[in-house]
């Protein structure tokens, strides 16, 4: 172990420092629900590659001044190295007081991309420009953005959705290089955001098996049902297309006409009936057919281990079904 730790300080030595570096400062950066206000000791600055080439030029610039004894190499020298320095204080600047919160995370399934949001407030009255944040070493592929005067931007942070569950967010940076790009000032935070993750859904093709419901004739109100149902008295609030005319002249009321519609059963998707596969094979079946039965509006309910969903539809009820999978403990039921 020993001989790989030095085999590769030699073979990379600025990744190792910087590795270092970064699990130290990753330690002592804690989980906060937010917000986080960014003061100047969490800020940390660093030349570019730009800006350390930039310093060399400047090296070279000065020896050649020194050589020749011009006094107008130092005067342009020098004033390059003074917009240096003012250019690292606004990319420092640049990041204090903003404001970090979680933002919104929509449910994905398994094998998907979760995109967790993020909320940078600017409650000063300077606007922050070229903002970015991003996963730890992924910073070349954050996309910058402005953030207005006292007002708030939103950036996305995504993650692969690899199992079903919870995943957690993790620490990321936020970091800038405004104006000139000579510095890279960032700062590390981790707030409490998650996202839940539904099972990946089986492949189309398998029918739920039959299950036990309650189905016949119901009446209605509503006109172009399967079968006339009969007669009933006039309510208030009737519409007028469901009165039936003709009947007025004899009853001397008017009657409002009554159709009957077939109700299908209400579809169990039962754990049970997957007894043949591996757990999470059962759940990616349910959760197929949980999709399917929505998009056909079928009323249908779910039996866990532990947990029973009534039948139903809808958004909420297929979030509530969806979730129930996404959390099922193997080990629980």
């Amino acid at each position: 172990m020993r001989f790989w730790l030095i085999f590769k300080i030699l073979l990379h030595p600025l990744r190792w420092a910087q590795d270092r570096i970064d699990a130290w400062v990753m330690a002592r950066v804690k989980r906060q629900p937010g917000p986080i206000a960014i003061t100047r000791n969490r800020v940390y600055i660093l030349p570019t590659r730009f800006g350390y080439f930039f310093a060399l030029m400047l090296l070279v610039m000065l020896l050649g001044a020194m050589n020749y004894s011009n006094s107008m190499a130092f005067l342009l020298t020098f004033l390059l190295a003074g917009i240096a320095l003012v250019c690292m204080h606004h990319t420092h600047a640049n990041l204090v007081s903003v404001q970090l919160r979680a933002g919104n995370c929509e449910p994905v399934f398994a094998g998907e991309t979760a995109h967790f949001e993020l909320r940078i407030d600017n409650p000063s009255p300077t606007p922050r420009y070229s903002l970015a944040a991003s996963w730890p070493r992924l910073e070349e592929h954050a996309v910058p953005g402005d953030v207005a005067a006292r007002g708030s931007g939103l950036f996305m942070l995504s993650l692969p959705a690899g199992h079903r569950g919870w995943l957690e967010g993790r620490v990321f940076s936020v970091s800038t290089e405004y104006p000139l790009g000579l510095f890279h000032a960032w700062t590390w935070a981790e707030l409490d955001m998650r996202c839940l993750v539904f099972p990946k859904p089986a492949a189309r093709g398998g029918e739920p098996p039959a299950a036990g419901g309650h189905g016949g004739l119901a009446s209605s109100d509503r006109s172009g049902q399967d079968e006339f149902a009969g007669l009933r008295s006039y309510r208030r609030g009737d519409t007028p297309r469901s009165i039936h005319w003709k009947s007025l002249p004899k009853l001397q009321h008017p009657m409002v006409k009554q159709f009957a519609e077939t109700l299908e059963q209400d579809l169990w998707l039962d754990w049970s009936a997957l007894a043949t596969l591996e757990v999470e094979a059962r759940l990616s079946q349910l959760t197929r057919w949980v999709l399917d039965a929505e998009a056909a509006r079928r009323n249908y309910g779910l039996r866990l281990p532990g947990t029973l969903i009534p039948p139903g539809r809808g958004d909420a009820h297929r979030f509530a079904c969806l979730k129930a999978l996404a959390l099922y403990d193997a080990d629980a039921g």
